[in-house]
């Protein structure tokens, strides 16, 4: 292939890549549609009023906040060479190794979670803490929180991190920041921006008395910070994105197997409803649609800055977990 030929074969590709994605997104969307019913199963009482067609329709709004995210990024981030992150991978051979061995090693530490949960007397550990973002009927206990918080920080943070730091640095984790203080930059600015989306769609946050927000806050960041952020962060984006990437060539491909990545690991969430096989289908459809155009996003931004934690920090642990589950998790401890 000459150099004249490589543009429009890039093109071409990322126009396949594209078409396929936008196919399986109308396909999920579909399948959902036809299950359903126009009704919804799932114990999620901040969703409890809204149309079911609103319910449908919020992942895929949300997927066109995301997309405009990535614009902003790209923009801020112009002049870095994405290519920089394949480096910090292995070889091609280990890279392969280590991804199956990881992927392997995540599904059985999820499932681990599931039974745990249930033996404890809680719900089944995933990544989020049931009633987040969305409510439940029946808050968690600060036990039940706790120990969630615990099982998620040592199987998907602590365990991947200490075992991948034998052989590799931080930088090659993609766990450092550019000195130029470029990182920081695109860290601030996503977090301004999310932080207002955010807030402006479900202010609950300015319902609490400023006394429990400053008892509340800080103990919600924490709590999420261990028990979702750095373990997404570390298993997903330091470990397997540059991985993927090295084995993809493709910007477009690693973002998309890091946005299906992060929503394989929600695939049992407080929300879930496993009453019927119908039930249970919706459920597991119902976690791709929502959480593969956030896992995307980070996905992208972790490329763009080769930094997994300019996403952690302006893309996870205020905006929207401090943000949107303080109101909850000040009354699981009794702050309010």
């Amino acid at each position: 292939m000459t150099q004249s030929e490589a543009p429009a074969h890039r093109t071409a590709a990322l126009g396949r890549v594209a078409l396929i994605a936008g196919l399986g997104w109308i396909g999920l969307n579909a399948a959902i549609l036809a299950l359903a019913h126009g009704y919804l199963p799932f114990d999620r009482p901040h969703m409890a009023g809204q149309p079911f067609w609103l319910q449908l329709a919020m992942p895929s709004l949300a997927m066109i906040e995301q997309f405009a995210l990535m614009g902003l990024v790209a923009i801020l981030s112009r002049g870095r060479p994405v290519t920089e992150i394949g480096e910090r991978s292995p070889p091609a051979s280990t890279a392969g190794r280590e991804v199956a061995l990881v992927l392997a090693y995540a599904m059985l530490a999820q499932a681990g979670g599931w039974f745990l949960g249930a033996a404890l007397g809680f719900r089944p550990f995933s990544f989020h803490l049931a009633g987040t973002l969305v409510g439940c009927s029946v808050l968690a206990s600060p036990a039940e929180a706790i120990i969630w918080s615990g099982y998620n920080f040592i199987m998907f943070a602590v365990a991947p991190y200490v075992w991948f730091r034998r052989r590799y640095s931080n930088r090659e984790l993609c766990l450092v920041f550019d000195r130029s203080g470029r990182d920081v930059v695109v860290l601030v600015w996503v977090l301004i921006v999310e932080s207002a989306v955010q807030l402006a769609a479900m202010p609950s946050l300015f319902s609490l008395p400023l006394p429990v927000i400053l008892r509340a806050a800080p103990l919600t960041f924490f709590l999420f910070l261990f028990g979702t952020v750095l373990p997404t962060m570390i298993i997903i984006y330091a470990i397997l994105l540059p991985r993927y990437y090295k084995l993809t060539r493709s910007v477009s491909i690693t973002v998309i197997l890091g946005g299906l990545t992060y929503a394989a690991m929600h695939l049992v969430e407080g929300w879930s409803s496993f009453a019927t096989p119908s039930d249970t289908v919706l459920s597991l459809l119902f976690v791709f649609l929502s959480y593969t155009g956030p896992g995307m996003f980070k996905s992208f931004v972790t490329l763009r800055t080769s930094n997994a934690w300019v996403h952690a920090i302006g893309y996870h642990a205020v905006a929207p977990h401090t943000l949107l589950d303080t109101p909850m998790i000040a009354r699981v401890f009794g702050l309010d």
